[in-house]
């Protein structure tokens, strides 16, 4: 009876990843199909890989993705920890009320954040483009790392913050050689999911953009009406296994910490 109810625990988990990756098992398989049709298979190809790196569009959409979720994540990171620790120096009331404040823009709908967003650069006089993108993002992105810093903060001894005051540490220093070592896993956390939601962030994008940047999933969106090119699929392959070598690398190094 125990074995079979491990049985079914397995096979249930193993519904669920199918279910969770068979999509982009078929998107891989179609990124090597030599023909254009998705329901046909024309043979084993690489042809899309190299067409796709002399895509002038893609390459460019590209760049403007990664330099939008690598400067969005960086700027995320910075503004979410100093919030992190000035929430975490707060009293009991404000530190919750301000909590509060943080997951409100993780459970607003991103239509709504979009609108109010565009809303605001075009009150500012802002032209919509990379700084209005940028700026979307990184407010996106903040209440994310802030999320995953609190808990660290909450684990570091307070006691040995001042005692390197009192070794005659500057205030600064101290951060640096006692907190930060600490909190750093809960910042890196922050970056990689400020990275992965700006990566493929499409709503805001939408909105904020204006007629002059195009990111990734706006020009995905862009080719659902006339079909989407197999380059795509190719970059889309080349895109998941980067996150999945990144994810395997730094839970490698969190295992190594853990174990040192």
């Amino acid at each position: 009876m125990v074995n079979f109810k491990r049985f079914l625990r397995k096979f249930y988990l193993g519904l669920v990843i199918l279910f969770l990756y068979a999509p982009i098992l078929v998107l891989i398989v179609l990124s090597f199909n030599s023909s254009k049709s998705r329901s046909k298979w024309g043979g084993f190809t690489t042809k899309w890989y190299s067409s796709m790196f002399s895509n002038d569009t893609i390459m460019l959409a590209l760049k403007d993705t990664l330099l939008i979720a690598v400067l969005s994540a960086l700027l995320a990171s910075l503004l979410g920890t100093v919030a992190a620790i000035a929430i975490n120096h707060m009293r009991k009331i404000p530190r919750t009320i301000m909590l509060g404040i943080t997951n409100i823009p993780m459970l607003n709908a991103e239509i709504v954040t979009g609108i109010s967003l565009m809303l605001l650069f075009l009150g500012l006089d802002l032209n919509l483009g990379f700084l209005t993108v940028l700026l979307s993002h990184t407010a996106f992105n903040v209440p994310y790392v802030i999320l995953n810093v609190m808990p660290k903060l909450a684990q570091t001894n307070q006691s040995t913050y001042e005692a390197a005051l009192d070794l005659g540490a500057t205030p600064l220093k101290a951060f640096f050689l006692v907190v930060f070592p600490d909190i750093f896993p809960g910042i890196l956390s922050g970056f990689l999911l400020a990275f992965t939601l700006s990566l493929d962030d499409f709503i805001i994008t939408h909105f904020t953009r204006g007629a002059t940047v195009n990111t990734l999933s706006t020009l995905i969106y862009s080719e659902t009406r006339k079909g989407i090119k197999p380059e795509m699929y190719a970059l889309s392959t080349l895109l998941f296994g980067g996150v999945l070598i990144l994810l395997l690398l730094v839970n490698r190094l969190g295992k190594k910490e853990k174990a040192a």
